[in-house]
């Protein structure tokens, strides 16, 4: 199936906009789509009429555009009817919104809306979900604009059972800065399914990384999915849940999925190459790390600090997750003691961690960088920056990023997330270098790159 007009309308049709209930989900998503985005949305309900002045269709075949994307939020019982209109009126696909199917155990209600759509190959979303945000063109979830928290556009896919989640983890990337080329629900997955979308994101220019939430599959489904995400070219992410026996009956209460045996299936995506994050704090920071770097690392760390705890916690970190804080040799110690400036020669440590203590300065940080990307006894560098101490300024991670640039080695950054030091930040992440805002995060962004295996 072709999803281009799903995930990249210039129009929409909204079914089931009440005149006289504003908060209806579907006069949420058809009112900030008119008023905030790009897609040019048209209201429907059988009844015609009117809102704030713009026409209420009574059916698709009123509206004087074609439409690529139908949005339905009616009741459960009228979707099979809305799906025919559609069909016939040559819609390019739909968010079907409405809950009320498999996941309450009408079933049968279910199979024929997806029978009607694989015989007309008319793809949709859902049901039982929030649908599609996709800046800036659209966003179909029925959360009012001035109560959702937008990241910006960017090159990071996700995919969500649950639409819970889904808002939960746009909140994290808008706030670590991570931007987002589509965000979709899928709630029931009735007929587009995860493997589809690995496809179309497979293809799709505009996508770095592709993150998913997965709550269960149909037999034998689990393993065909991996298998594709180890041979779609890009790193896959995935957060799975039901884990537990409690966690698989949440699961099927929710989206009618089977959550299967979740050991075999962790035990595959490892095999495979595939980037398991073990809570939703972890999947976020994964993304970052491999929208930055797409490539796997050993795992054998460099580390410099200005403080010697800073760098004591990120080498116990760093070992309690399989990563390598490998003593550097007399040479290279002798190197970076005559490279950073005499005031701090006799008073840092030139082991790993290297710390350059209170009293360095740019120069220092950029002289060890430097040195580190040139050395072989590590793959990955992490930067632990205090933007407090004196002698550092705001230019350090654009100068940081440089070293990056010219050298190729992989660097991470941790820097304390206060608005303070957003021009510090600023300079690793227009420079496309990840900044983590915890030592442990940004150890987490060096484990992505050690578990992924580039195809």
């Amino acid at each position: 199936m072709d999803l281009k007009r799903l995930f990249k309308p210039e129009t929409m049709a909204v079914f089931g906009v009440s005149q006289n209930n504003d908060s209806h989900p579907a006069n949420v998503i058809y009112n900030k789509n008119h008023l905030r985005y790009q897609v040019s949305a048209f209201a429907v309900n059988g009844k015609g009429g009117a809102i704030n002045g713009e026409t209420v269709y009574a059916k698709i075949q009123d509206i004087p555009k074609r439409i690529d994307l139908a949005v339905i939020a009616t009741k459960a019982e009228i979707v099979p009817m809305v799906i025919a209109e559609c069909i016939e009126a040559g819609v390019g696909g739909a968010v079907i919104i409405s809950g009320g199917f498999a996941e309450t155990g009408l079933i049968d209600l279910q199979n024929r809306v997806v029978s009607m759509a694989r015989e007309a190959d008319f793809p949709f979303i859902g049901p039982n979900c929030l649908g599609v945000y996709a800046p800036p063109l659209l966003d179909t979830f029925f959360i009012p604009s001035e109560r959702i928290i937008r990241p910006e556009q960017g090159r990071v896919a996700m995919v969500s059972q649950s639409g819970g989640i889904l808002v939960d983890h746009m909140l994290k990337c808008a706030s670590e800065g991570v931007g987002l080329s589509l965000a979709v629900s899928i709630g029931n997955k009735a007929l587009i399914r995860e493997t589809d979308l690995l496809q179309y994101f497979r293809d799709d220019p505009g996508t770095d990384v592709i993150t998913f939430y997965l709550e269960g599959f149909d037999e034998n489904e689990g393993r065909r999915f991996v298998l594709a995400a180890s041979e779609c070219g890009k790193p896959v992410v995935v957060l799975k849940s039901g884990k537990t026996s409690s966690g698989a009956n949440a699961v099927k209460s929710h989206t009618a999925s089977m959550a299967g045996n979740y050991e075999v299936f962790s035990s595959v995506m490892a095999q495979y190459g595939v980037v398991e994050a073990t809570d939703e704090y972890e999947l976020v920071t994964f993304a970052e790390s491999l929208s930055c770097y797409k490539k796997t690392i050993e795992g054998k760390m460099g580390i410099i600090t200005s403080s010697g705890g800073h760098g004591a916690l990120a080498t116990d970190t760093c070992f309690f997750h399989g990563l390598q804080v490998p003593a550097l040799s007399t040479e290279t110690r002798t190197t970076l003691c005559d490279a950073v400036s005499p005031a701090i020669q006799k008073i840092a440590s030139f082991t790993n961690p290297v710390d350059l203590t209170g009293s360095s300065t740019d120069d220092d940080f950029v002289a060890a960088a430097r040195l580190l990307s040139k050395n072989d006894a590590v793959d990955c560098i992490m930067m632990l920056l205090l933007p407090y101490q004196p002698g550092i300024t705001m230019d350090l991670g654009a100068r940081i990023s440089l070293v990056h640039q010219q050298e190729g080695k992989p660097i991470i950054a941790y820097v304390p997330h206060v608005d303070k030091y957003s021009m510090l930040i600023e300079g690793f992440m227009l420079n496309k270098i990840p900044v983590a805002h915890s030592v442990e995060d940004a150890v987490h962004m060096a484990e992505a790159m050690r578990r992924y295996k580039a195809c």
